[in-house]
Order: structure tokens, then C-alpha cells, then sequence
């Protein structure tokens, strides 16, 4: 039985990580992709993960499974392309961190993924399926995506959605606020960040916007906030749990260490209906401090922390 099993993209971050001695950019090729982000954070914090999505058959697939296995990921579903090459993505930081996507993907392997190469076995048995908005951008993965995540909740997973809005990789505003919002209605939980929140509800109210969600029937909503924090709404009742400063490194991969963070945790409930409200501020109290020590550092999968690094 898996904790979590993440279902969608995977692919090279080529993060800028300096200039050299003619001022010329120079680029580190890190693992990224958030569900396979998130699936590294909530292994790294003793979760059980399985990762499911499609790399090229060339080294920087070979990397990016040898990354996930070296991270206690379960690849097994993890399939090749013969044709498509693994997806890049050029992350370019401005002066305090904040990053600049840029998408080598059109076409690419991560958008390959086909509702066939869906695994039901692993769907049958994991507690928490989590998926985003990337791999709703483009078929066949978007209708994989969307199957792995009705089957799952047919199946008795609990299913985690991240919109995670890129704004390069979609035609225009209105059709990735149309195809985000298509997959509301299969979220158990979701985590949006504070500036994805007015897409999604027309507002940046975090009471009336989490409202909004919840009614349609998601029974756990975060909001992200950068170095404010979290804030959260859950069976009714709302609040804010305050976020843990540091020097900002490089805030790529910090909220699929937040969200994967949560899902370790919530993960090992044996409903999420039995989180209390006291234990969901520790949840996201944790996931903060998980956060801000990924942000602190460079590159997304590599700054992820371990559970003592987040106790300690």
C-alpha cells in the first residue's frame, strides 16, 4: 500500500544558478516537475510514494529516474517514450529568488502519458492520489491525468490537487482557468498559493475564496502565502499558521514541499475526516518549516528536506 502516488509530469529544471566571468547565465539541470517534486518531499519526510508519468529514452530520463528511486520513490510506473524527448523547463531567478518558467515541451515525453499506461493495481492501492495542473494542459495526459484521478476516488484514494498555474504553457488565461477549474470537482484536498486563489474564485478574500472552493466539495483547502505562511479551511472552521523566515535561495519546488509535506502527514490518518483541527495547524506548522528550509536552498528536489532536518 502506497502513502501517495503522484500522477503527471516529470522533467529537467535548467535553473540559473549564477553567471560566469563574462556575465553569461549558467544553468544547473536539476530534477523537477511538481508531482514528482512532491512525491520526493513526502518520501524524504517518511512517506511511501509512487510516482507515475513519462521521461524520453535519453540521459536526462535516465536522470530523473535514477533521482526518484535514489529518493525511495516507487518508479515502476514510470514509463518511456521512444520518440518524444524528456520535457525541460528554464528557470531563470530574478534578485530575490522568485523564479521565471520557460517550457521546452511542445511536443515532449511528459505530455505522451496515455490513460493505458495508468496503473490500476497502484490506483487499488494507495491512500492519497495527488495530481496538478500541468498535465491538463495538453492531451493525452490531460485525459490520463483526469482518469488516474476519477478511478482513484472511484477506488477509495483520497485525491490532492494542485493547480500550480504556469501561465507559458497554456493558449491564453481563460482556457487554464476553464481546465483548472474542470478538475475542482475530484479534489479531496487542494493547495492553490495566494496569487492562484482570484483564478480559480474571482477573489483574493481568503475567507470568501476558500469558501467558494469548499463548496464544491472539497473538504480541505490551504492557501500558500510565501514567507506569511499558510491558511487553511477545514470542516467549517479557518486559520492562519504563521510561516518561518529565511534567506530566500531559490523559491523553486518550495510549495511541492509544503503540499508534499501536509500529505506525509495527513497520509498516515486513517480517514481525513479524523484530522482535528489542532493536529491539521501542526500539519501545516511543519510543512511551513519543510518550506522555508527548500526555499532557503537551490534547486527544487535537491533543497527538499528530511524529517530530521524539519525537527531539528
Amino acid at each position: 500500500m502506497m502513502d501517495i502516488t503522484a500522477v503527471g509530469e516529470v522533467l529537467i529544471d535548467l535553473t540559473q544558478n549564477g553567471v560566469n566571468e563574462q556575465g553569461i547565465p549558467q544553468f544547473a539541470a536539476n530534477p523537477g516537475g511538481a508531482p514528482a517534486n512532491l512525491a520526493v518531499a513526502a518520501a524524504r519526510l517518511g512517506a511511501k510514494t509512487a510516482f507515475v508519468g513519462k521521461v524520453g529514452r535519453d540521459s536526462f530520463g535516465d536522470q530523473l529516474r535514477k533521482c526518484l528511486q535514489d529518493n525511495n520513490v516507487d518508479v515502476s510506473a514510470m514509463c518511456v517514450d521512444p520518440v518524444q524527448h524528456t520535457t525541460l523547463a528554464v528557470v531563470s531567478l530574478d534578485p530575490t529568488g522568485e523564479r521565471h518558467f520557460s517550457f521546452y515541451r511542445d511536443p515532449s515525453a511528459d505530455v505522451s502519458l496515455t490513460s493505458e499506461e495508468i496503473p490500476l493495481d497502484m490506483l487499488q492501492n494507495t491512500k492519497y492520489l495527488h495530481f496538478g495542473s500541468v498535465s491538463l494542459t495538453a492531451d493525452p495526459a490531460r485525459t490520463a491525468t483526469l482518469y488516474a484521478a476519477k478511478k482513484a476516488r472511484e477506488l477509495g484514494a483520497t485525491v490532492s490537487y494542485d493547480p500550480n498555474y504556469r501561465a507559458s504553457l497554456w493558449p491564453d488565461e481563460a482556457t487554464a482557468i476553464a481546465r483548472m477549474k474542470e478538475a475542482l470537482p475530484l479534489a479531496d484536498v487542494l493547495k492553490v498559493s495566494d496569487e492562484e486563489l482570484p483564478l480559480l474564485t474571482g477573489t483574493t478574500d481568503l475567507e470568501e475564496g476558500t469558501a467558494i472552493l469548499a463548496a464544491q466539495g472539497i473538504s480541505l483547502v490551504l492557501v500558500t502565502m510565501g514567507p506569511d505562511g499558510a491558511f487553511y479551511r477545514f470542516q467549517g472552521k479557518t486559520g492562519h499558521v504563521a510561516g518561518v523566515p529565511c534567506k530566500v535561495g531559490d523559491t523553486n519546488g518550495a510549495g511541492d514541499t509544503f503540499f508534499g509535506a501536509v500529505l506525509s502527514q495527513l497520509s498516515q490518518l486513517n480517514s481525513l475526516q479524523d484530522l482535528t483541527i489542532p493536529e491539521l495547524e501542526r500539519v501545516v506548522a511543519l510543512a511551513n518549516k519543510a518550506a522555508s528550509i527548500t526555499t532557503s536552498r537551490h534547486g527544487a528536489i535537491p533543497a527538499m528536506p528530511t524529517m530530521a532536518e524539519v525537527q531539528g
